[in-house]
């Protein structure tokens, strides 16, 4: 186990695979599913030297360089090396396309990035909208993809002919990553994650789960997220175990990997849970090592099934968010099948409050779940140009998630709903207003509204929906919009749902009441699915 675990002034990731390196150089940590591995040792020194080629690039310290790249050895390779040079990473969401990824790489004006040479077509697509970006380091390939002259265009580096890099290091209070996150109205927002609040997550799922030297972490989730970052692959450096990860989650191929890598714990959403769950069932379905399973939220038709079908012991969860960390945790042998768990009391203060004034409920009684740090720089220290978001966010002191809940007597917190318009599918946050703004472009629509409409995937969450309002005169095809936005849209993104009213229900203020829209249903609407 890391030895600075307990002090908040070195919760650096980066100090903890120096630390580990040291002590056991040729100790196992990263295998991925393309065959690549690192031992601690590998993974110290591949990464000093990708600081030094960066460095050499010209990226300096808070200098920001975007990844986007699939789950494996070289993304940990790149989020180690710009950890060490004390440079800022904005890690983007490989389904990322047009709209969104333009979004993302203007407003924090990258002006590098790595990326898998599977997803170079679709920074090209956008070059001409992306002025800031000059250079581009292409890991692996070839791509037929056709780059722009202005690109310095770089291959990811050979480590053998690289020098060690060996300036100063981050300190916790620097910002270690950019996240973006999806809000209630505008576009995603990036989060400023501190280096201390990137190790906080870890330390928490160790406490957790309980994490030992025996354990092995199977990581299937993206790493372009917290969860499979910070959560489970953080996690493993801070306790010095090995970790297999998965290049794109595979429900096919999810109990194959955790018995062949002799994984102890995994962590599933409720969408990825479900997937695994509707796989036929199997003699061999019992023939692993995994104890605990931590997803969220743990539906209890999902906890029966790892526990009756899978034999886990343990099923745990939790709720948290890119802001805010992971402020409510399950407990190793108390599981509440719904419930997402207690407050990591050490490290945050949760409240379930009135959200129109802010004051703190009675137990049992539905509320605003508020959250807040009682450590230094263990959590967001702000949204990236926002400001006026940030504020907001944290007004009266306390951080708002949006969420409503509820928190018993004996304080289990129980997530009940969303507060705020965000649609969440296969794990994923989306920006209703991204979404209508792809839409809204097409011809011959005069308003669109998107909202969640439940899956029938049972912990898939919800379902993209749209409501169309015509241009006078114009005659709409459903399936061809459907078509055609798609093609703009990331996968976890594409809309199943389409119907044509004649108005939106809109507040007197303008608002568009999507309240409305959701309890109306798919009655009278086009499933994609269905054709």
């Amino acid at each position: 186990m890391y030895s600075e675990i307990h002090n908040p002034r070195r919760w650096l990731l980066s100090a903890a695979l120096k630390e580990r390196a040291t002590r056991s150089p040729d100790a196992p940590w990263l295998t991925d599913s393309e065959g690549a591995s690192l031992s601690f040792g590998q993974a110290h020194t591949h990464s000093l030297r990708a600081a030094g080629f960066f460095e050499r690039l010209g990226v300096r310290r808070a200098d920001r360089v975007g990844v986007f790249m699939f789950n494996g050895c070289d993304f940990a390779t790149a989020w180690m090396g710009l950890a060490h040079l004390a440079a800022t990473t904005v890690f983007l969401n490989t389904e990322l396309r047009a709209t969104f990824l333009r979004h993302q790489l203007v407003d924090s004006a990258l002006g590098c990035v790595v990326v898998d040479a599977e997803l170079l077509g679709a920074l090209a697509d956008i070059a001409d909208e992306v002025p800031d970006l000059r250079t581009v380091i292409v890991v692996g390939g070839p791509s037929s993809a056709r780059l722009p002259e202005r690109w310095q265009v770089l291959v990811w580096p050979d480590w053998a002919q690289q020098p060690d890099w060996d300036g100063p290091g981050p300190a916790p209070e620097d910002i270690a990553c950019i996240m973006y996150t999806s809000g209630t109205s505008g576009p995603s927002k990036g989060v400023l994650m501190p280096h201390a609040h990137c190790a906080l997550y870890g330390i928490g799922t160790i406490q957790c789960v309980e994490l030992t030297a025996q354990d092995r972490y199977y990581v299937s989730l993206p790493l372009f997220h917290a969860n499979g970052l910070l959560m489970q692959l953080g996690a493993t450096l801070l306790a010095g175990i090995p970790a297999f990860v998965r290049r794109r989650f595979s429900a096919s191929a999810w109990l194959a990997d955790v018995r062949e890598h002799g994984a102890t714990v995994t962590n599933l959403l409720g969408a990825t849970a479900g997937f695994i769950i509707h796989q036929p069932p199997s003699a061999q379905d019992r023939e692993h090592s995994l104890r605990a399973v931590l997803t969220a939220p743990n539906l209890a038709q999902h906890e029966a099934a790892f526990r009756e079908r899978f034999g886990v012991k343990d099923i745990v969860s939790g709720f948290g968010m890119t802001e805010v960390n992971i402020p409510i945790w399950g407990r190793i042998g108390r599981s509440v099948p719904g419930a997402a768990g207690w407050t990591h009391e050490q490290h945050f203060e949760v409240r379930i409050a009135d959200p129109e004034t802010d004051e703190a409920l009675p137990p049992g009684q539905m509320g605003e779940i508020l959250v807040r740090p009682k450590v230094p720089f263990g959590f967001m220290a702000g949204y990236f140009n926002a400001p006026a978001k940030t504020v907001e966010a944290w007004r009266n002191l306390w951080f708002h998630t949006g969420d409503a809940g509820t928190m018993r007597e004996d304080g289990l917190v129980t997530f009940v709903d969303r507060i705020k318009d965000c649609i969440r599918r296969r794990g994923e946050n989306i920006s209703a207003t991204e979404v209508e703004e792809v839409v809204a472009a097409l011809p011959g629509i005069e308003e669109v509204a998107a909202y969640a409409v439940p899956s029938d995937v049972p912990g898939g969450e919800d379902e993209v929906m749209l409501a169309l309002v015509p241009k006078a005169g114009a005659t709409l095809d459903g399936a061809e919009i459907l078509r055609i936005a798609s093609g703009q849209l990331p996968r976890f993104a594409k809309p199943r749902f389409v119907k044509f009213v004649d108005a939106l229900p809109k507040t007197a203020t303008g608002k568009v009441q999507r309240a409305v829209l959701r309890k109306q249903g798919i009655e009278g609407a086009l499933d994609v699915q269905q054709g």
